[in-house]
């Protein structure tokens, strides 16, 4: 079950989800309802999993797509059973992650009203690991949990799921009918595969400043001694944290520059000193490889206090994404 929410970890979701296909994915999921019309004719709607969290009042657009929906609670259970349509519906067990999802000591009884309304038909029973990259115990707790909870329901419980791209890694036995692959999917965080996405810029300026010159906003960078400094077209509106001030590198020319000073909105600034003949129009990466050097997600994810996730999904609209076989 490829996971392709949010853009598809700010990669497209579409083109994630068609090559995701290619590759052997029979299911796909997301976190709306719009995501999931997004992806409509990919697969069979009944194979598009919503599993966001949804309130009663959006049970009529939810049984309209004809998508398979998660769900929690016995409100949300019974609006999408009032419809003339029968809804494949996928029961969450809460296991210990603690967001949605029913507890195991009402999971039977929400899994019998859904069995036994006429327009409802349980399609799948799943769970969330909190902590399957790092909580063995935890997430073997979690597992046994969901196990007894299933063989407790009294209903067939269709297609059971519980591993994310962490657990499906380092927990092969517990992959029960299927897997939710995301962060793997483009090739962050699983060991042997290799990034989907480049992120990169140009210079857009270059001058040379005075020992003791300051740079941006707040003035938070002063040249130590004369110095380059190149500006590049990409700021935090396009996902260049403003944590990353006087924070990492990027790669022109095949070499490391330090990002120095503020991130403004649309633009960041960069001492090219080191590197000969720097110019307008050279090319910046930001994320991926220039030469022998590489700068990876997770890299980025370490100068601006956050994870490689986050870093991706934040990768702004006006960035435009150009897409390779």
């Amino acid at each position: 079950m490829a996971v392709v929410k949010a853009n598809g970890y700010g990669h497209g979701a579409v083109p994630v989800a068609r090559a995701a296909i290619r590759g052997g994915a029979t299911w796909l999921a997301v976190a709306t309802l719009e995501e999931a019309r997004e992806l409509t004719g990919l697969v069979h709607a009944e194979r598009i999993l919503v599993m966001g969290g949804l309130i009663p009042a959006q049970a009529p657009a939810a049984v309209a797509g004809g998508f398979s929906i998660g769900v929690s609670s016995f409100d949300l259970a019974r609006a999408l059973g009032d419809g003339d349509e029968v809804v494949p519906v996928h029961l969450k067990i809460d296991t210990g992650m603690g967001r949605f999802g029913a507890v195991p000591d009402e999971a039977a009884s929400l899994a019998r009203l859904i069995d036994e309304s006429p327009g409802l038909r349980l399609a799948g029973t799943w769970t969330h690991f909190a902590s399957a990259g790092t909580d063995e115990v935890m997430t073997r707790v979690q597992f046994d949990r969901f196990l007894e909870t299933l063989a407790g329901l009294g209903v067939d419980p269709g297609l059971r799921h519980a591993c994310n791209s962490a657990a499906a890694l380092r927990y092969p036995e517990m992959a029960l009918d299927a897997v939710r692959a995301g962060i793997a999917l483009i090739g962050c965080e699983w060991p042997g595969t290799s990034p989907a996405m480049a992120l990169r810029s140009v210079v857009t300026h270059v001058k040379t400043v005075a020992a003791g010159d300051t740079v941006g906003y707040g003035a938070i960078w002063a040249a130590p001694v004369r110095s380059r400094v190149a500006t590049v077209a990409i700021g935090y509106a396009d996902g260049v944290f403003r944590a990353r001030a006087n924070r990492g590198h990027v790669l022109v020319r095949g070499q490391q520059a330090p990002l120095i000073g503020a991130v403004s909105m649309d633009a960041i600034t960069i001492d090219v000193t080191v590197v000969p003949g720097v110019e307008v129009g050279d090319v910046v990466t930001v994320i991926g490889s220039d030469g022998d050097a590489r700068i990876t997600a997770e890299d980025v994810a370490g100068w601006s206090g956050t994870i490689s996730y986050e870093v991706l999904t934040a990768i702004g609209p006006r960035v435009k994404r150009r897409y390779s076989e």
